[in-house]
């Protein structure tokens, strides 16, 4: 995986691999992912546009692993979803070339660019669609940040408690298993005296 300024970032994948990212989102919050591709052409030994034939398949899973998103797309695509439950969700992609047999043992490079929040806005297209001057279209600007801070605070909050939940399951999980090897301590300490006076009672020592 590199960093690609003009494009996010590109990987490289072969026919039959699958490659999956991890996006944190909060909740109610619109994802917009841009990508293209290039195929390797042996003969100029450099990456070309891929041929429109070779498509890319697109698949989006929520923190619960349900799929909200599984489509196939072109060789070059634009892929939207709305998050519905904050949380690491997975973004996984791979191409049909197994089955269209495009580029035997070569590789695909793919540009993406995942884009959340109020960055998927459009606003010279806002401003032009509905007639705001520059301070409004500011200001617009300014309260979908706010917005977003807010559901970043939201989900940071949401991620706190679940901390705090799991900590406190673990350490009542310790503390209960601690109690459990006191008990067992005991119970083998009596066990063994009471073996021990047996035995000795047997061969008449005490």
């Amino acid at each position: 995986m590199v960093l690609d300024l003009y494009s996010g970032l590109y990987f490289h994948i072969g026919e039959t691999e699958k490659k999956c990212f991890i996006e944190e989102i909060p909740d109610d919050t619109m994802v917009i992912g841009k990508y293209r591709t290039q195929l390797f052409d042996k003969q100029t030994n450099s990456f070309l546009p891929a041929t429109p034939g070779l498509g890319m398949h697109v698949e989006i899973k929520d923190p619960d692993t349900k799929i909200i998103l599984s489509r196939q797309y072109g060789s070059d695509g634009r892929f939207t979803f709305t998050s519905h439950t904050p949380g690491e969700h997975q973004i996984c992609l791979h191409s049909n070339s197994s089955k269209l047999a495009l580029f035997a043992g070569g590789k695909l490079r793919v540009h993406l660019d995942v884009q959340v929040g109020e960055h998927t806005n459009n606003y010279p297209e806002i401003a032009a669609k509905d007639k705001l001057s520059e301070l409004q279209l500011r200001a617009r600007q300014l309260l979908d940040q706010v917005e977003q801070i807010q559901k970043e605070q939201n989900y940071q909050r949401y991620r706190e408690e679940r901390f705090r939940m799991t900590s406190e399951s673990t350490n009542q999980r310790v503390l209960w298993w601690s109690i459990a090897q006191t008990v067992i301590l005991i119970v083998t300490g009596i066990w063994q005296m009471k073996h021990l006076k047996s035995f000795f009672e047997a061969k008449k020592l005490v």
